[in-house]
């Protein structure tokens, strides 16, 4: 699995993947990749938030702290670092685009 994009259905996209329940659903690169996307947005310095989400389906949101995902949720990162989080129903029915 890779490293995917997402989108409203406008010609915009964001680096993300679809979250897939156990240890091994997720390459180590995909995971590093957004991992190195989330940065803390209210710091002028922008700095990266490492360990942000992991393969157990842990996301931190910065300042806000930790959410569990679940199986078919999908986590992107917008150009300023921040993680946005779709359901599994939101992004197979709503008006999302992903590959």
């Amino acid at each position: 699995m890779a490293t995917k994009t997402l989108g409203t259905n406008a010609t915009n996209s964001l680096p993300a993947l679809a979250y897939l329940a156990g240890i091994g659903n997720l390459a180590a690169a995909d995971v590093a990749t957004l991992n190195n996307a989330i940065k803390d947005d209210l710091n002028p310095a922008h700095p990266i938030i490492g360990g942000s989400f992991t393969v157990q389906g842990s996301l931190y949101i910065p300042r806000r702290g930790w959410l569990q995902l679940f199986p078919g949720d999908w986590v992107a990162v917008d150009s300023r670092g921040w993680p946005i989080v779709l359901s599994a129903d939101t992004a197979a029915n709503g008006p999302w685009t992903h590959s």
